[in-house]
């Protein structure tokens, strides 16, 4: 099994515009082939920012690599990148393959 994540930092007020963005997206990763599980997970605020992170779960990394590469990843991330001022920096991905 592989956990893939990507940290944002979203600017202080902008936390109902981000939670929102994600709830209208179409993401298509249900149309991948060892997509097993989405969470969007709400962290910590501190004086700069909020911690926000999307958690997926896959089979494999192979799956979720062969995602990255589909046209429906394609297809999600056609509109990304619209309300740029939220954002306090590019996301930063983090992968891990699960060993227990």
């Amino acid at each position: 099994m592989y956990i893939a994540m990507n940290r944002f930092r979203i600017a202080l007020g902008k936390e109902e515009i981000f939670t929102q963005i994600w709830k209208d997206r179409e993401t298509f990763v249900d149309e991948v082939p060892g997509f097993k599980e989405f969470h969007l997970l709400q962290g910590t605020t501190d004086e700069s920012c909020t911690l926000f992170v999307s958690h997926t779960v896959w089979e494999s990394k192979e799956a979720f690599e062969a995602w990255t590469n589909s046209e429906a990843f394609r297809k999600a991330h056609a509109s990304a990148g619209g309300a740029r001022d939220i954002y306090l920096g590019p996301p930063n991905f983090e992968g891990f393959e699960v060993v227990i």
